[in-house]
């Protein structure tokens, strides 16, 4: 599900030249319609529909072991998740309270982010030497394999894909905090998912404010928040759901703009209250006698709801259960 995160912006794929597709692909930079970055369960309802794969990972940590679970016959995943129910139990009472499962989907979330930032590695980093250097990242991202080709970029139509080159670049660079010119995983992994750390927000709040900031007051107001282009070819409905969206959901202190603050809070995801909405969701479909607290019994029960399982045949894929043994 992946994450920016800031972030993947949609697969878009670009023809430059006729021996040139480029191709945007980081899972990290999906964006909303608003330019805000996709929170990370912007796929738990999509139409309607419930996902429950989102469920899963958010307890599982993990999008492998999420589809592996699904093969489970439901004695074995019982199994395994009563294995999880006693790491996630921290003061060894035989239930999950809120706080516990709270903290469990907020590590469920890192372990997520690192699974997406080391498979995304694995793709880019074309020498497998464990570092990934800008021209292996615009190689692979954008096709660019020369640095002349930049230069495909700069055409008229390729506005989008000058500013995610340039975000990419900045992005990059801040990342790579020891300035040796490449990123190592854990590096890229801030480069990937940047709204998950401090040091990155800086460079993600002055992104949006170069993209959005039209008078550059280092403020954001209702116009510059819809854009010009939306604004023109939206209906007067569209104009009032998100004049609304504005004044409720962003400007805190209704004094009709965005400060900084309310623009890191508008386009960066908080994994904590997604977590919270989350551990609401699970308690809804799981707390049976409503003492707002799940036994293991009630979990157990309802173990389709967090690990998924079915009656099938499965081969000896083991679940790496050592990766939960850390501290929460």
């Amino acid at each position: 599900m992946y994450l920016w995160s800031l972030g993947a912006f949609m697969l878009v794929c670009v023809s430059v030249a006729c021996a040139h597709t480029h191709h945007l692909h980081n899972a990290q930079k999906e964006r909303e319609a608003d330019g805000a970055r996709s929170p990370r369960d912007h796929g738990h309802y999509a139409d309607g529909e419930h996902n429950t794969e989102f469920d899963h990972e958010a307890i599982l940590g993990s999008a492998k072991d999420a589809e592996e679970y699904d093969q489970l016959p439901s004695s074995e995943a019982k199994r395994r998740l009563e294995i999880l129910l006693v790491k996630m139990d921290r003061n060894n009472d035989k239930q999950i309270d809120r706080k516990e499962l709270h903290s469990w989907i907020l590590r469920s979330f890192r372990m997520l982010s690192e699974e997406e930032s080391a498979e995304r590695m694995d793709e880019v980093d074309e020498d497998e030497d464990g570092y990934v250097t800008w021209s292996e990242y615009i190689s692979e991202t954008y096709g660019i394999t020369e640095p002349d080709d930049q230069q495909l970029l700069e055409k008229e139509d390729q506005v989008e894909e000058q500013r995610l080159l340039r975000e990419d670049r900045q992005l990059f660079n801040t990342a790579d905090k020891n300035i040796d010119g490449r990123l190592d995983d854990q590096e890229f992994l801030a480069f990937t998912h940047p709204e998950e750390h401090p040091d990155m927000l800086p460079i993600v709040l002055q992104q949006t404010l170069d993209e959005k900031d039209i008078n550059k007051d280092g403020v954001i107001d209702f116009q510059e928040y819809i854009g010009d282009k939306a604004g023109k070819e939206q209906d007067r409905e569209w104009l009032l759901t998100e004049k609304d969206k504005f004044d409720q959901d962003h400007d805190k202190d209704g004094n009709g703009i965005l400060d900084r603050n309310e623009i890191l809070a508008w386009v960066v995801p908080t994994n904590e209250d997604i977590a919270e909405d989350e551990v609401d969701h699970l308690f809804g479909a799981a707390d049976d006698d409503g003492d707002d607290s799940l036994s293991f019994l009630e979990i157990l029960d309802h173990h389709d709801v967090f690990v998924g399982s079915e009656a099938t045949d499965y081969g000896d894929h083991l679940h790496n259960l050592d990766r939960f043994e850390d501290e929460l």
